[in-house]
């Protein structure tokens, strides 16, 4: 449920359209649904201004539809990551229309159009960064933010990062994913005035750990300004970005 379909109860009971009974079985669903054997949070939008997220990695098609459907039932969108093939089908099977972004492992179903806020710019170091990069785009798209996704401009070639020096500035929040050695944040924090959410990637050399090294050269960036995710979480990111957008344009609408 969200808040605005709440506000809306209320006002029905206020005008007789609804009756306190009615009212209390409608809300009887709160703070969550079964859905198969999947619990179901329809309580968090209310909490945290955001719907749950189905994480599809390691559930089974089936469980991730099953939790799909209720979520948008309660909330009219919903957002799966980390989904395969199989469950991309079993999701757009109960929810036609549904986007599947193949790169990115994102699902994303939404009745209506979200109300736009601020600008997050997600720069990706390499190529192969890209799938963990767009999962933090579509992310912040999903929960309102615009989105200018900047790939391929790793400190390797810093002509190609000055390039979007401009882009970079007029950003509410920067998204900076990279892998090996994890540079790019810290080159991007010393040239703006905005948050940067530092996301280290998986990929790389044997030294590299599984993103190990991109993380632990992040943690210990020399410049200000620079908050890190997990490694390859994107999701992280992308949702953090946009509600840094959401207090941003509510301190300076």
């Amino acid at each position: 449920m969200r808040r605005e379909d709440l506000e809306r109860l209320f006002e029905e009971v206020r005008s007789g359209s609804c009756t306190p009974a009615e009212a209390a079985e409608r809300l009887a669903q709160l703070p969550f649904v079964a859905a198969g054997d999947v619990l179901v949070d329809t309580h968090r939008e209310l909490r945290t201004g955001a719907p749950e997220a189905v994480f599809a990695q390691g559930k089974t098609p089936q469980q991730c539809a099953d939790a799909a459907a209720a979520i948008a039932a309660a909330h009219r969108r919903v957002l799966v990551t980390r989904a395969n093939e199989a469950t991309a089908a079993a999701v757009r099977a109960r929810l036609p229309g549904a986007e599947w972004h193949a790169a990115a492992g994102c699902l994303l179903w939404r009745a209506e159009e979200p109300k736009r806020h601020g600008r997050v710019a997600v720069v990706s170091a390499g190529t192969s960064d890209q799938a963990v990069a767009e999962e933090a785009a579509l992310t912040a798209d999903f929960h309102g933010a615009v989105v200018d996704r900047i790939a391929d401009v790793g400190v390797a070639g810093l002509q190609r990062l000055i390039a979007h020096l401009e882009r970079f500035r007029t950003a509410d929040c920067l998204v900076a994913v990279a892998g090996m050695e994890g540079a790019l944040p810290s080159v991007l924090a010393g040239l703006v005035a905005v948050p940067v959410l530092a996301v280290p990637t998986s990929v790389g050399y044997g030294a590299s750990y599984g993103g190990l090294a991109a993380l632990l050269a992040m943690l210990n960036s020399c410049a200000p300004g620079v908050a890190v995710l997990n490694v390859d979480n994107g999701f992280g990111a992308g949702f953090l970005a946009a509600r840094i957008c959401q207090m941003a344009r509510r301190l300076h609408p």
